[in-house]
C-alpha cells in the first residue's frame, strides 16, 4: 500500500502534467458556438476517454517496457527528462502556443463531434507527459493495491479536469492573461522539481543494477 506522501506526489505530478487551468482557454476555443449542454458532453467524453487511456498505461505500461527490454530505471531517466522539457516549456510559455497551434490544425481536419477524442482526450489531456508520468508512477506503485490506488489518483485528477472544463469560461475570466501566465510558470517550476526527482531515482536504480551485475 502506498504512503500518503507517495499518493500526494502522484496526484501532484499528474495534476501539473495534465494542467487543467491551462486547458481551459483551449477548451473554450475548441467548443466555440456550442451550447452549455454540448460543452458538458464534450468535456465528459474527453475526460472519460483520457482516463481510460491513462488507466491502460498504468496497468500495462511496465509490462510493455519489459517486453521491449527497457528497465524502469532507464524509463525514469527518459520520462524525467521529457517531463523536465515540458516544465521548461511551461515556464517559458512555449507549451501553450504549441497546444493552441495543434488545436487550430485539428479543428480544420476533424468534425466538431470528434473533438472530444482528438485533440481533447489525446493529446491535450492524455499527452506524452501524462502518459510518461503514469508509467513512471506505476513503476513506483508496483503492487496490486498500489496500482488500484494509482487508478484512484487518475480518477480524481480526471474528475478535477472535467470540473475545470465545466467552469472554463469563468476560470479563464477570473485568471486573465496575467493570472494564467503566473500559474503556468509556478506549475512548471513544481513539475521541473518532480522531473528532477524521477531522473535521480532512475539514475540510482540504474547504478544499483550495474553494481548487482556480475563481472
Amino acid at each position: 500500500m502506498a504512503s500518503a506522501d507517495q499518493l500526494i506526489n502522484a496526484f501532484t505530478t499528474l495534476l501539473v502534467t495534465i494542467d487543467p487551468p491551462g486547458l481551459a482557454p483551449i477548451f473554450l476555443g475548441l467548443t466555440t458556438g456550442m451550447s452549455r449542454t454540448e460543452r458538458t458532453q464534450v468535456a465528459l467524453r474527453g475526460s472519460t476517454i483520457a482516463f481510460i487511456i491513462l488507466a491502460v498505461f498504468a496497468l500495462f505500461g511496465a509490462g510493455v517496457l519489459g517486453v521491449l527490454g527497457i528497465s524502469i530505471g532507464a524509463f525514469r531517466i527518459a520520462g524525467g527528462l521529457l517531463l523536465f522539457w515540458i516544465a521548461f516549456e511551461m515556464v517559458f510559455e512555449k507549451r501553450q502556443d504549441r497546444k493552441e497551434k495543434a488545436t487550430e490544425v485539428a479543428i480544420t481536419k476533424d468534425h466538431i463531434e470528434n473533438i472530444a477524442v482528438f485533440p481533447l482526450a489525446l493529446p491535450l489531456i492524455a499527452g506524452p507527459g501524462a502518459i510518461s508520468a503514469t508509467i513512471l508512477l506505476a513503476g513506483t506503485l508496483a503492487t496490486s493495491v498500489g496500482k488500484a490506488q494509482l487508478i484512484g489518483v487518475l480518477a480524481a485528477n480526471l474528475l478535477l479536469t472535467f470540473l475545470m472544463l465545466l467552469v472554463a469560461e469563468r476560470l479563464d475570466r477570473f485568471l486573465g492573461v496575467t493570472g494564467r501566465a503566473i500559474l503556468t510558470r509556478l506549475l512548471g517550476v513544481i513539475l521541473a522539481a518532480l522531473a528532477a526527482q524521477f531522473v535521480v531515482d532512475g539514475a540510482k536504480s540504474a547504478l544499483n543494477l550495474i553494481s548487482a551485475t556480475p563481472h
